[in-house]
């Protein structure tokens, strides 16, 4: 979204249109969900994490200063409130999600071996992202899988350039031995 586009957009909101509000959960709900589902495992916690994530975004639009392009605030919000969930006390019988999206996806018996083989793929990468440590997980979740520039995540992070990008290296090689590990 151009830089025009977002400040009216947050003005629009600040005015108190519930309809400029709804324009912005609609352009940002797919990033939002996508970047707390790759860090939360829990799917029905990844939603109320996102519903959470917006109404910090509604409180907050008066405190936006737009010195940042607002996807960048959105991330910051987002990584708040990941970290925030995983230093919440855990309980002692974890949850499992039936309907998780990779539960959903089912390959019929006539399926071509490499689509096969495509699905088991990425299973093994999804379960190796969920292994990785919190910040890891967030971190190649925003860059990798979502496209979030080093730029933003720095700024976002409120961490030097060159933090993220080593941050990112050694999660890329955490990542690199825990599939190396599970395919011997």
């Amino acid at each position: 979204m151009q830089a025009v586009n977002e400040r009216e957009l947050v003005e629009r909101c600040r005015s108190g249109d519930e309809g400029a509000f709804q324009e912005l959960i609609d352009r940002y709900k797919d990033l939002v969900f996508a970047l707390i589902a790759r860090t939360v495992q829990d799917r029905s916690r990844a939603e109320d994490l996102a519903q959470d994530v917006f109404l910090r975004i509604h409180r907050g639009l008066p405190y936006f200063r737009g010195e940042a392009r607002l996807s960048t605030w959105i991330y910051r919000i987002v990584a708040n409130v990941c970290v925030q969930e995983q230093t919440r006390p855990r309980a002692s019988v974890p949850s499992v999600s039936l309907d998780d999206e990779r539960t959903s996806a089912r390959v019929t018996p006539s399926a071509a071996d490499r689509q096969f083989g495509d699905l088991e793929l990425r299973d093994r990468l999804e379960k190796a992202i969920a292994r990785l440590p919190p910040n890891y997980r967030l971190l190649i979740a925003a860059h990798y899988l979502d496209g979030v520039l080093y730029e933003d995540l720095a700024e976002a992070l409120q961490l030097p350039l060159g933090t993220v990008k080593t941050q990112l290296f050694r999660a890329k090689q955490q990542l690199r031995r825990l599939l190396e590990t599970e395919l011997k």
